[in-house]
Protein backbone atom coordinates (compact mmCIF):
# COMPACT_ATOMS: atom_id res chain seq x y z
CA UNK A 1 0.00 0.00 0.00
CA UNK A 2 1.30 3.44 -0.70
CA UNK A 3 2.04 6.26 1.69
CA UNK A 4 -1.21 8.23 -0.01
CA UNK A 5 -3.68 5.42 0.48
CA UNK A 6 -2.19 5.15 3.80
CA UNK A 7 -3.56 8.40 4.56
CA UNK A 8 -6.62 8.05 2.66
CA UNK A 9 -7.14 4.53 4.35
CA UNK A 10 -7.05 6.55 7.92
CA UNK A 11 -9.16 9.23 7.40
CA UNK A 12 -11.72 6.76 6.11
CA UNK A 13 -11.56 5.20 9.59
CA UNK A 14 -13.02 8.00 11.18
CA UNK A 15 -16.43 8.19 11.13
CA UNK A 16 -18.09 11.55 9.52
CA UNK A 17 -19.29 13.63 11.19
CA UNK A 18 -20.99 16.32 8.55
CA UNK A 19 -24.48 14.02 8.65
CA UNK A 20 -24.47 13.74 12.82
CA UNK A 21 -27.34 15.48 14.45
CA UNK A 22 -25.67 15.81 17.82
CA UNK A 23 -24.63 19.28 19.32
CA UNK A 24 -20.73 19.96 18.22
CA UNK A 25 -18.85 20.84 20.76
CA UNK A 26 -17.20 24.62 21.63
CA UNK A 27 -13.10 24.58 20.44
CA UNK A 28 -10.75 26.53 22.36
CA UNK A 29 -6.81 26.77 20.95
CA UNK A 30 -4.57 28.16 23.38
CA UNK A 31 -1.23 28.26 21.43
CA UNK A 32 1.74 29.67 22.80
CA UNK A 33 5.05 30.55 20.50
CA UNK A 34 8.28 28.65 21.08
CA UNK A 35 8.02 26.25 24.15
CA UNK A 36 9.56 22.95 24.02
CA UNK A 37 7.31 20.14 25.04
CA UNK A 38 9.31 19.71 28.47
CA UNK A 39 8.92 23.22 29.84
CA UNK A 40 5.96 22.30 32.16
CA UNK A 41 6.04 21.30 35.45
CA UNK A 42 3.67 18.52 34.57
CA UNK A 43 6.15 16.47 32.62
CA UNK A 44 8.45 16.44 35.18
CA UNK A 45 10.40 19.61 35.28
CA UNK A 46 11.67 20.78 38.26
CA UNK A 47 12.97 24.17 37.18
CA UNK A 48 10.01 25.62 36.16
CA UNK A 49 6.20 25.71 38.04
CA UNK A 50 3.53 25.84 35.58
CA UNK A 51 0.34 25.29 37.49
CA UNK A 52 -2.28 26.56 34.85
CA UNK A 53 -0.51 23.96 31.94
CA UNK A 54 -0.86 21.38 34.90
CA UNK A 55 -4.51 22.18 35.12
CA UNK A 56 -4.89 21.68 31.40
CA UNK A 57 -3.33 18.07 31.60
CA UNK A 58 -5.09 17.16 34.81
CA UNK A 59 -8.50 18.09 33.18
CA UNK A 60 -6.98 16.70 29.46
CA UNK A 61 -5.20 14.46 27.75
CA UNK A 62 -0.73 14.93 27.78
CA UNK A 63 0.16 13.67 24.53
CA UNK A 64 4.07 13.26 25.01
CA UNK A 65 5.34 12.45 21.18
CA UNK A 66 3.52 15.36 19.12
CA UNK A 67 5.39 17.20 17.01
CA UNK A 68 5.77 20.59 14.80
CA UNK A 69 5.00 20.39 11.07
CA UNK A 70 7.65 22.94 10.95
CA UNK A 71 10.59 24.54 13.46
CA UNK A 72 9.51 27.93 12.65
CA UNK A 73 6.77 30.22 13.72
CA UNK A 74 5.18 31.20 9.91
CA UNK A 75 5.68 27.58 8.36
CA UNK A 76 4.48 25.65 11.85
CA UNK A 77 1.02 27.98 12.03
CA UNK A 78 0.71 27.85 8.20
CA UNK A 79 0.20 23.86 8.18
CA UNK A 80 -1.89 24.60 11.51
CA UNK A 81 -4.85 26.47 9.66
CA UNK A 82 -4.21 25.44 6.11
CA UNK A 83 -3.85 21.52 6.99
CA UNK A 84 -1.09 21.36 4.11
CA UNK A 85 3.00 20.71 4.88
CA UNK A 86 4.15 24.14 4.33
CA UNK A 87 6.34 24.25 1.34
CA UNK A 88 3.19 22.76 -0.23
CA UNK A 89 1.91 26.16 -0.73
CA UNK A 90 5.36 28.17 -0.63
CA UNK A 91 5.05 29.44 2.88
CA UNK A 92 8.28 27.51 4.27
CA UNK A 93 9.68 30.79 5.54
CA UNK A 94 8.14 33.67 7.32
CA UNK A 95 6.72 36.57 6.23
CA UNK A 96 5.63 34.96 3.03
CA UNK A 97 1.59 35.98 2.50
CA UNK A 98 -1.11 33.33 2.27
CA UNK A 99 -1.26 32.40 -1.04
CA UNK A 100 -4.94 33.52 -2.68
CA UNK A 101 -5.36 29.66 -4.06
CA UNK A 102 -5.84 28.65 -0.02
CA UNK A 103 -6.89 31.79 1.52
CA UNK A 104 -11.29 30.43 1.46
CA UNK A 105 -9.99 27.17 2.81
CA UNK A 106 -8.36 27.44 5.67
CA UNK A 107 -9.25 26.75 9.07
CA UNK A 108 -11.37 29.54 9.86
CA UNK A 109 -13.00 29.97 6.90
CA UNK A 110 -14.19 26.49 6.92
CA UNK A 111 -15.06 26.56 10.43
CA UNK A 112 -17.67 29.71 9.75
CA UNK A 113 -18.98 27.93 6.96
CA UNK A 114 -19.67 24.80 9.63
CA UNK A 115 -21.72 27.48 11.58
CA UNK A 116 -19.15 28.19 13.88
CA UNK A 117 -18.36 31.69 15.63
CA UNK A 118 -14.59 32.05 14.68
CA UNK A 119 -12.63 34.88 16.84
CA UNK A 120 -8.94 34.98 17.01
CA UNK A 121 -6.53 36.69 19.83
CA UNK A 122 -3.29 37.19 19.14
CA UNK A 123 -0.36 36.68 17.41
CA UNK A 124 -1.09 35.11 13.92
CA UNK A 125 2.25 35.31 11.90
CA UNK A 126 0.91 33.84 8.32
CA UNK A 127 2.26 36.46 7.64
CA UNK A 128 0.90 39.60 9.46
CA UNK A 129 1.70 39.91 13.12
CA UNK A 130 -2.01 40.33 13.69
CA UNK A 131 -5.04 38.66 12.59
CA UNK A 132 -6.23 40.95 10.17
CA UNK A 133 -10.20 41.28 11.24
CA UNK A 134 -12.70 39.56 9.37
CA UNK A 135 -10.05 37.51 6.81
CA UNK A 136 -9.21 33.61 7.15
CA UNK A 137 -12.95 33.48 9.03
CA UNK A 138 -11.92 34.81 11.63
CA UNK A 139 -13.17 38.23 14.30
CA UNK A 140 -10.23 39.83 15.89
CA UNK A 141 -11.01 39.95 18.98
CA UNK A 142 -7.17 41.24 20.29
CA UNK A 143 -3.98 41.83 18.51
CA UNK A 144 0.01 40.86 18.52
CA UNK A 145 0.44 41.68 21.79
CA UNK A 146 0.50 39.78 24.67
CA UNK A 147 -0.59 42.12 27.55
CA UNK A 148 -4.45 42.39 27.43
CA UNK A 149 -5.13 38.91 25.60
CA UNK A 150 -5.93 36.56 28.30
CA UNK A 151 -8.80 39.97 29.48
CA UNK A 152 -10.03 39.53 26.07
CA UNK A 153 -10.04 35.97 25.52
CA UNK A 154 -11.85 35.82 28.87
CA UNK A 155 -14.33 38.36 27.90
CA UNK A 156 -15.72 36.36 24.88
CA UNK A 157 -15.86 33.31 26.97
CA UNK A 158 -18.15 35.56 29.12
CA UNK A 159 -20.58 36.27 26.46
CA UNK A 160 -23.40 34.04 25.58
CA UNK A 161 -23.09 32.76 22.34
CA UNK A 162 -26.20 31.32 19.91
CA UNK A 163 -23.23 29.04 17.92
CA UNK A 164 -20.15 26.72 18.46
CA UNK A 165 -17.22 28.86 19.12
CA UNK A 166 -13.70 28.43 17.75
CA UNK A 167 -11.37 30.91 20.13
CA UNK A 168 -8.10 30.97 19.31
CA UNK A 169 -5.96 32.27 21.86
CA UNK A 170 -2.54 32.90 20.55
CA UNK A 171 0.43 33.86 22.83
CA UNK A 172 4.01 35.06 21.78
CA UNK A 173 5.72 33.93 25.19
CA UNK A 174 8.63 32.66 25.34
CA UNK A 175 9.09 33.67 22.35
CA UNK A 176 10.96 36.83 23.89
CA UNK A 177 13.87 34.59 24.30
CA UNK A 178 15.13 35.86 21.38
CA UNK A 179 15.29 39.49 22.43
CA UNK A 180 16.74 38.49 25.72
CA UNK A 181 19.53 36.31 23.88
CA UNK A 182 20.63 39.51 22.07
CA UNK A 183 20.17 41.96 25.20
CA UNK A 184 17.36 43.67 23.81
CA UNK A 185 13.83 44.91 25.70
CA UNK A 186 11.21 42.24 25.80
CA UNK A 187 8.38 43.51 24.47
CA UNK A 188 5.79 41.41 26.19
CA UNK A 189 7.51 40.73 29.44
CA UNK A 190 9.74 42.30 32.25
CA UNK A 191 12.08 39.72 33.72
CA UNK A 192 13.47 40.51 37.31
CA UNK A 193 16.97 38.75 37.04
CA UNK A 194 17.30 35.59 39.57
CA UNK A 195 21.21 35.32 41.46
CA UNK A 196 23.28 33.07 39.89
CA UNK A 197 23.19 30.45 42.75
CA UNK A 198 19.21 30.29 41.56
CA UNK A 199 19.70 29.74 37.53
CA UNK A 200 18.77 25.91 36.73
CA UNK A 201 21.92 23.57 35.41
CA UNK A 202 22.69 22.84 32.09
CA UNK A 203 21.19 20.36 30.33
CA UNK A 204 22.47 16.61 30.11
CA UNK A 205 22.69 16.86 26.70
CA UNK A 206 24.47 20.21 26.55
CA UNK A 207 27.80 19.25 24.89
CA UNK A 208 27.17 18.25 20.58
CA UNK A 209 27.18 14.69 19.92
CA UNK A 210 30.25 14.20 18.01
CA UNK A 211 29.19 13.12 14.73
CA UNK A 212 26.42 16.44 14.97
CA UNK A 213 25.25 17.49 11.19
CA UNK A 214 27.66 20.12 10.76
CA UNK A 215 25.39 22.57 8.70
CA UNK A 216 23.92 23.02 11.77
CA UNK A 217 27.16 25.19 13.03
CA UNK A 218 27.40 26.48 9.32
CA UNK A 219 23.64 27.97 9.61
CA UNK A 220 24.87 29.18 13.25
CA UNK A 221 27.82 31.29 12.19
CA UNK A 222 25.91 32.78 9.12
CA UNK A 223 23.16 34.51 11.03
CA UNK A 224 24.25 36.01 14.56
CA UNK A 225 20.78 37.80 14.90
CA UNK A 226 19.15 34.19 15.59
CA UNK A 227 22.15 32.63 17.34
CA UNK A 228 24.17 35.55 19.65
CA UNK A 229 24.23 32.32 21.89
CA UNK A 230 27.07 30.65 19.89
CA UNK A 231 29.98 31.86 21.89
CA UNK A 232 28.08 31.69 25.42
CA UNK A 233 30.02 30.23 28.30
CA UNK A 234 28.40 28.19 30.36
CA UNK A 235 27.13 30.13 33.03
CA UNK A 236 25.61 32.30 29.94
CA UNK A 237 23.81 30.00 28.98
CA UNK A 238 22.52 28.84 32.66
CA UNK A 239 21.17 32.50 32.47
CA UNK A 240 19.33 32.07 29.51
CA UNK A 241 17.44 28.92 30.66
CA UNK A 242 16.84 30.86 33.79
CA UNK A 243 15.33 33.59 31.47
CA UNK A 244 13.60 31.22 29.69
CA UNK A 245 11.75 29.20 32.22
CA UNK A 246 10.32 32.62 33.47
CA UNK A 247 9.02 33.38 30.46
CA UNK A 248 7.19 30.09 30.28
CA UNK A 249 5.44 30.83 33.80
CA UNK A 250 5.06 34.42 32.96
CA UNK A 251 2.71 33.10 29.58
CA UNK A 252 1.33 30.34 32.57
CA UNK A 253 -0.13 32.64 34.18
CA UNK A 254 -1.79 34.35 31.20
CA UNK A 255 -3.07 31.31 30.12
CA UNK A 256 -4.48 31.08 34.24
CA UNK A 257 -6.95 33.74 33.82
CA UNK A 258 -8.61 31.58 30.69
CA UNK A 259 -8.68 28.45 32.77
CA UNK A 260 -10.34 30.27 35.57
CA UNK A 261 -12.49 31.57 33.09
CA UNK A 262 -13.45 28.00 31.78
CA UNK A 263 -14.39 26.71 35.47
CA UNK A 264 -16.39 29.75 36.04
CA UNK A 265 -18.75 29.05 33.09
CA UNK A 266 -18.41 25.55 33.27
CA UNK A 267 -17.18 25.54 29.33
CA UNK A 268 -15.49 22.31 30.42
CA UNK A 269 -19.04 20.38 29.68
CA UNK A 270 -19.15 21.19 26.15
CA UNK A 271 -15.96 22.47 24.74
CA UNK A 272 -12.53 20.47 23.29
CA UNK A 273 -9.67 22.27 24.67
CA UNK A 274 -6.22 21.97 22.68
CA UNK A 275 -2.71 23.23 24.27
CA UNK A 276 0.00 23.67 22.10
CA UNK A 277 3.23 25.55 20.67
CA UNK A 278 3.76 26.53 17.41
CA UNK A 279 7.69 25.17 18.06
CA UNK A 280 10.18 24.73 20.69
CA UNK A 281 13.32 26.19 21.69
CA UNK A 282 16.63 24.74 22.19
CA UNK A 283 17.51 25.65 25.86
CA UNK A 284 21.32 25.34 25.38
CA UNK A 285 20.88 21.56 24.51
CA UNK A 286 23.48 20.42 21.66
CA UNK A 287 24.30 24.75 22.36
CA UNK A 288 21.24 25.37 20.25
CA UNK A 289 19.06 28.42 20.95
CA UNK A 290 15.90 29.27 19.07
CA UNK A 291 14.46 27.00 16.26
CA UNK A 292 14.81 25.38 13.25
CA UNK A 293 17.24 22.71 13.45
CA UNK A 294 15.82 19.39 14.36
CA UNK A 295 16.87 18.78 17.48
CA UNK A 296 14.24 17.05 19.97
CA UNK A 297 14.29 20.32 22.19
CA UNK A 298 13.06 22.34 19.56
CA UNK A 299 10.57 20.11 17.37
CA UNK A 300 9.00 18.27 20.53
CA UNK A 301 5.98 20.76 21.27
CA UNK A 302 3.36 20.71 24.31
CA UNK A 303 -0.21 19.10 23.15
CA UNK A 304 -2.86 18.76 25.67
CA UNK A 305 -6.42 18.17 24.97
CA UNK A 306 -9.14 17.77 26.65
CA UNK A 307 -12.15 16.75 26.00
CA UNK A 308 -16.02 17.58 26.74
CA UNK A 309 -16.65 16.88 30.31
CA UNK A 310 -13.00 16.11 31.03
CA UNK A 311 -13.26 12.66 29.21
CA UNK A 312 -9.76 10.63 30.10
CA UNK A 313 -8.87 13.20 31.85
CA UNK A 314 -4.93 12.80 33.71
CA UNK A 315 -4.31 10.42 31.02
CA UNK A 316 -1.46 10.13 28.91
CA UNK A 317 -0.73 8.50 25.50
CA UNK A 318 2.88 8.09 23.36
CA UNK A 319 1.31 8.05 19.94
CA UNK A 320 2.60 10.16 17.46
CA UNK A 321 1.25 13.44 17.04
CA UNK A 322 1.88 16.08 14.00
CA UNK A 323 1.08 18.99 15.58
CA UNK A 324 0.52 21.31 12.22
CA UNK A 325 -1.66 18.70 9.77
CA UNK A 326 -3.10 16.57 12.39
CA UNK A 327 -4.50 19.66 14.48
CA UNK A 328 -6.27 21.07 11.40
CA UNK A 329 -7.55 17.81 10.91
CA UNK A 330 -8.89 16.99 14.08
CA UNK A 331 -10.75 20.10 14.62
CA UNK A 332 -12.94 19.31 11.53
CA UNK A 333 -13.86 16.23 12.52
CA UNK A 334 -14.69 17.61 15.77
CA UNK A 335 -16.62 20.43 13.48
CA UNK A 336 -18.24 17.94 11.44
CA UNK A 337 -16.45 19.00 8.17
CA UNK A 338 -14.79 16.69 5.84
CA UNK A 339 -11.80 17.12 5.50
CA UNK A 340 -10.87 19.01 1.93
CA UNK A 341 -9.08 17.46 -1.28
CA UNK A 342 -5.27 16.90 -0.71
CA UNK A 343 -4.68 17.24 3.10
CA UNK A 344 -3.44 13.97 4.90
CA UNK A 345 -3.74 15.16 8.10
CA UNK A 346 -4.53 12.29 10.32
CA UNK A 347 -7.38 12.96 13.02
CA UNK A 348 -6.49 12.33 16.74
CA UNK A 349 -10.19 12.87 17.74
CA UNK A 350 -10.93 8.94 17.99
CA UNK A 351 -7.58 8.44 20.18
CA UNK A 352 -8.10 10.95 22.52
CA UNK A 353 -11.88 9.47 23.17
CA UNK A 354 -10.95 6.25 23.17
CA UNK A 355 -7.67 7.11 25.79
CA UNK A 356 -6.19 3.64 24.91
CA UNK A 357 -2.14 4.15 25.00
CA UNK A 358 -1.76 0.47 23.15
CA UNK A 359 -4.24 2.01 20.50
CA UNK A 360 -2.38 1.64 16.72
CA UNK A 361 -2.63 5.19 15.18
CA UNK A 362 -0.24 5.97 12.71
CA UNK A 363 3.13 5.17 12.22
CA UNK A 364 5.44 7.91 11.87
CA UNK A 365 5.15 11.63 11.86
CA UNK A 366 7.38 14.04 9.36
CA UNK A 367 8.68 17.07 10.42
CA UNK A 368 10.11 19.76 7.74
CA UNK A 369 12.41 22.37 7.97
CA UNK A 370 13.97 25.63 5.92
CA UNK A 371 16.47 27.96 7.73
CA UNK A 372 14.74 31.31 6.28
CA UNK A 373 18.67 32.56 6.78
CA UNK A 374 22.02 32.14 5.96
CA UNK A 375 22.01 28.80 3.26
CA UNK A 376 18.57 28.22 3.24
CA UNK A 377 19.60 24.97 4.74
CA UNK A 378 16.46 21.89 4.21
CA UNK A 379 16.24 19.19 6.44
CA UNK A 380 13.57 16.45 7.43
CA UNK A 381 12.68 14.08 10.25
CA UNK A 382 11.15 11.23 10.33
CA UNK A 383 9.77 9.88 13.71
CA UNK A 384 8.51 6.46 14.11
CA UNK A 385 7.60 4.62 17.74
CA UNK A 386 11.12 4.11 18.53
CA UNK A 387 13.67 5.71 15.84
CA UNK A 388 14.08 9.35 15.07
CA UNK A 389 15.68 9.70 11.54
CA UNK A 390 17.03 13.21 10.38
CA UNK A 391 18.38 14.35 7.19
CA UNK A 392 19.60 17.67 6.46
CA UNK A 393 20.33 18.44 2.33
CA UNK A 394 23.55 19.25 2.69
CA UNK A 395 27.13 18.96 4.71
CA UNK A 396 28.69 15.91 6.80
CA UNK A 397 26.69 13.71 8.94
CA UNK A 398 23.91 14.99 7.35
CA UNK A 399 22.10 12.12 7.95
CA UNK A 400 21.24 11.59 11.68
CA UNK A 401 19.38 8.45 13.65
CA UNK A 402 18.54 7.83 17.15
CA UNK A 403 17.26 5.19 19.12
CA UNK A 404 14.44 7.50 21.49
CA UNK A 405 13.91 4.43 23.50
CA UNK A 406 17.57 4.87 25.14
CA UNK A 407 18.80 8.26 23.63
CA UNK A 408 15.90 10.73 23.90
CA UNK A 409 19.09 13.49 24.23
CA UNK A 410 20.36 12.66 20.88
CA UNK A 411 23.67 11.72 21.64
CA UNK A 412 24.61 8.56 19.85
CA UNK A 413 24.61 9.25 16.23
CA UNK A 414 23.85 5.79 15.00
CA UNK A 415 23.92 6.65 11.31
CA UNK A 416 27.53 6.05 11.62
CA UNK A 417 26.79 2.02 13.02
CA UNK A 418 26.64 -0.44 10.65
CA UNK A 419 24.39 -2.44 12.59
CA UNK A 420 21.60 -0.38 11.97
CA UNK A 421 21.85 0.16 8.29
CA UNK A 422 18.46 -1.60 7.56
CA UNK A 423 16.19 0.48 10.20
CA UNK A 424 18.11 3.23 8.35
CA UNK A 425 17.12 2.19 5.17
CA UNK A 426 13.40 1.64 6.06
CA UNK A 427 13.21 5.45 7.13
CA UNK A 428 14.67 6.41 4.35
CA UNK A 429 11.89 4.64 2.38
CA UNK A 430 9.35 6.22 4.56
CA UNK A 431 11.06 9.81 3.99
CA UNK A 432 10.92 9.19 0.05
CA UNK A 433 7.11 8.24 0.17
CA UNK A 434 5.88 10.91 1.96
CA UNK A 435 8.22 13.13 -0.26
CA UNK A 436 6.67 12.32 -3.39
CA UNK A 437 3.11 12.36 -1.25
CA UNK A 438 3.97 16.07 -0.55
CA UNK A 439 5.94 17.15 -4.06
CA UNK A 440 8.87 17.77 -1.75
CA UNK A 441 11.40 19.44 -4.87
CA UNK A 442 14.61 17.71 -5.43
CA UNK A 443 18.15 19.17 -6.12
CA UNK A 444 18.38 17.94 -9.75
CA UNK A 445 16.31 14.58 -11.09
CA UNK A 446 19.99 12.71 -11.33
CA UNK A 447 20.74 14.29 -7.69
CA UNK A 448 18.49 12.68 -5.12
CA UNK A 449 18.41 13.96 -1.47
CA UNK A 450 18.13 10.93 0.24
CA UNK A 451 21.16 8.66 0.19
CA UNK A 452 20.70 5.52 -1.28
CA UNK A 453 17.76 6.52 -3.22
CA UNK A 454 17.73 5.97 -7.07
CA UNK A 455 15.33 8.34 -8.57
CA UNK A 456 12.30 6.96 -10.46
CA UNK A 457 12.77 8.43 -13.25
CA UNK A 458 16.54 6.68 -13.82
CA UNK A 459 15.19 3.22 -12.90
CA UNK A 460 13.33 3.41 -16.19
CA UNK A 461 16.18 4.84 -18.26
CA UNK A 462 18.50 2.05 -17.13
Amino acid sequence: MTLKNTFLALAALAPACAGVAQQRPNILYILTDQQTATAMSCMGNTDVHTPNMDRLAAAGILFRNAYCSAPLSGPSRASMFTGYTSHEIGLAKNNIPMPDSVRTQTLGTLMQQAGYECAYAGKWHVHTASMPDGEFGFHTLHPHNDNGLAEACVDFLNRSHRKPFFLVASFDNPHNICEYARSQNLPFAELAELPQDEWPGLPPNFAKNPYDADVLDYEQSLNYSAYPTRNFTPDQWRRYRSAYFRLVEKVDTEIGKIVDALDKRNLWKNTVVIFASDHGDGMGAHRWNQKSALYEEVVNVPFIVSLPGKKNAGRELPQLVNAGVDFFASVCEWAGIDLPAHRYGVSFKTLAEQGNAEAVHQPFVVTETMFDKGKQTRGWMVRTPRYKYVLYDKGAYREQFFDMENDRGEMRNLAIEKKYQQQILEHRQLLQEWMKLHHVAQIRPEVHLIPGIIPQQNKSQK
